[in-house]
């Protein structure tokens, strides 16, 4: 693996294959933050060849629908920020918030990990 982004604390861990992996956020911003990281080098998503791109959006898909599952939330918003120059979405579950309005909580190291089994109770993959 040569992610630019930093490791995922041990518990973390939702998902992880051999193209990419989900793990809640280091330093969530709301509880069920994850990111989903490919792990080959990847400046910018428009580099992804078109048959990666569609595995990794499918991966996308399948967590999203883990969280909204497993926290009971109408929206999961979807963040492709690439200020690390490394291919990774965050999703972020919005709870009673529209909007910027989320981007206002200040992060703060995960401790919690016991919604990951949850989440990964939930996760159905594709074939």
């Amino acid at each position: 693996m040569d992610s630019k982004l930093p490791k995922p604390l041990v518990g973390a861990m939702i998902y992880d294959d051999l193209k990419l992996y989900a793990c809640l956020a280091n330093y969530p911003i709301v509880k069920g933050h994850t990111v989903l990281v490919w792990k080959k080098s990847v400046n910018d998503l428009h580099l992804l060849p078109k048959r990666d791109y569609e595995y990794l959006m499918d991966k996308v898909d399948e967590v999203r629908n883990a969280l909204l599952k497993t926290l009971k939330v109408k929206k999961v918003y979807l963040i492709y920020m690439d200020e690390i120059n490394q291919v990774h979405w965050h999703l972020v579950p919005r709870y009673d918030e529209r909007g910027f309005d989320i981007f206002q909580h200040k992060p703060s190291r995960l401790t919690d990990f016991s919604l990951t089994e949850k989440i990964k109770g939930n996760l159905i993959l594709q074939i």
